[in-house]
């Protein structure tokens, strides 16, 4: 399958501590991989380092077959690589719907037009609600975000990051703080996006990971550890005694 985003030999260094070290993965398109490991493992570092957030030591990024290393984080989104946050970056006055018609028209160059009411941006606000409806958030269109769920806020940050129109989401805890009810409903919503996008998600939740990722990559002390189907992963002994927490049964 074609690689929409991978690195090669890629080292962040702070000091002596190497975050992240000599890490060399692929995403195809279309991909639901997650990314997992134990706390202090690397994996925030290395979606800062893939969005452009950090700068490498060494080792390269790829988007395709564009050498992005150097890439500042804004052009990367133009490019279509889009990433979420483990704490929410919401507009809390704005609705549901406004929130989303504001983010499209960032994405075409056009915030500077933004007016409310939303009526005056009836293309975008169609685009918007077709969004929301695929996120099942479309009865939350007029209501303030401020006002949602947690779990429903969580719904609105992916929904802001597929506004862009992205050929990869980059997902940092998605059901970070969000009841075992609702994260469910996330991680299936993301599972069931376009197969155009490509998603790499971080998640500690093992049960979710197993249940809506199609592969795991286990990353260990800045180094990738396993890489795998989840099946794979959850009879590896490798990861059971450094993540799990056993090696054995």
């Amino acid at each position: 399958m074609t690689a929409v985003l991978r690195t090669e030999g890629l080292t962040r260094r702070f000091g002596a501590l190497a975050a992240v070290s000599e890490v060399s993965l692929t995403l195809p398109r279309g991909a639901r991989h997650a990314l997992i490991g134990p706390n202090g493992a690397g994996k925030t570092t290395l979606i800062d380092l893939l969005t452009g957030a950090l700068a490498p030591t060494s080792g390269d990024v790829f988007l395709g077959d564009e050498r992005i290393t150097a890439l500042p984080q804004h052009r990367r989104v133009k490019r279509g690589l889009t990433r979420t946050f483990q704490i929410n970056a919401l507009f809390p006055g704005l609705t549901v719907l406004e929130s989303v018609v504001l983010a499209i028209l960032e994405r075409e160059g056009r915030a500077a037009e933004w007016r409310r009411p939303v009526a005056r941006h009836r293309d975008d606000a169609i685009e918007a609600m077709d969004l929301l409806e695929r996120l099942r958030l479309a009865d939350d269109a007029n209501t303030r975000t401020a006002r949602l769920p947690y779990g429903r806020q969580r719904l609105v940050e992916i929904a802001l990051g597929l506004a862009s129109r992205p050929r990869i989401l980059l997902l940092d805890e998605p059901a970070a703080g969000i009841p075992a009810a609702e994260s469910a409903e996330v991680l299936g919503a993301i599972a069931k996006l376009p197969a155009s996008v490509t998603v790499l998600f971080i998640e500690h939740d093992m049960g979710l990971v197993f249940r809506f990722a199609e592969r795991v990559i286990v990353l260990a002390a800045g180094r990738i550890l396993a890489e795998g189907d989840p099946e794979a992963i959850a009879r590896d002994p490798r990861v059971r005694e450094v993540y799990l927490g056993r090696a054995d049964g």
